[in-house]
């Protein structure tokens, strides 16, 4: 008889305890719990072909003569949302073509987060390059000479590379070096 009421006891905390855990769910004592079924697939990446990519440059450049900063704007022309997530590559094109392009040193700021971009939807980067100074020509601080290209090749992790000219001039830098940010659904200044 002892052992029936320690099992007895036992059953009732087990009930008392499955009560409250029901109550604090929202489950009937007595329902099974159903494991969901309704998953959502995030989006797929956006596709190199499903973007329209476009430059300017930015409205608050590093003091000199050369592009200083451009802001990268990248629309979604497909039908549906895709995402963008990440630092850009960056490289100069040299004669105007991806395949002769110089790679520049990027460094990365801020936290890459995933962007989701509807159709007819925009998303950006900010690209900062080494200020060329001076009139003319121009010159490097570092002594280096400053390098022009009329297209540069940025190139999204899983949403491919693309050739892009600034609307206004012709990209300027010195010392092939770049600081990125990750894509933003803010546009930045």
């Amino acid at each position: 008889m002892r052992h029936n009421n320690g099992i007895r006891r036992a059953a009732l905390a087990t009930t008392a305890v499955t009560a409250v855990a029901a109550a604090v769910t929202g489950i009937l004592p007595g329902t099974a719990m159903a494991a969901s079924t309704t998953t959502s697939t995030p989006p797929p990446a956006c596709r190199a072909s499903a973007l329209q990519v476009s430059a300017r440059q930015a409205a608050h450049p590093p003091v000199g003569t050369g592009t200083g900063a451009a802001v990268v704007r990248f629309t979604n022309l497909s039908g549906k949302t895709c995402v963008l997530k990440g630092h850009p590559t960056v490289a100069g094109a040299g004669n105007g073509s991806p395949s002769h392009n110089t790679p520049l040193k990027v460094t990365p700021t801020g936290r890459a987060t995933t962007v989701k971009v509807r159709p007819h939807g925009k998303a950006w980067v900010k690209l900062t390059f080494v200020q060329v100074q001076g009139e003319g020509d121009g010159y490097c601080k570092s002594g280096k000479t400053p390098k022009a290209y009329p297209t540069m090749v940025i190139g999204l992790p899983r949403s491919g590379k693309h050739q892009v000219a600034l609307n206004d001039g012709v990209w300027a830098e010195c010392d092939d070096k770049v600081t990125v940010t990750p894509v933003s659904a803010v546009k930045p200044s």
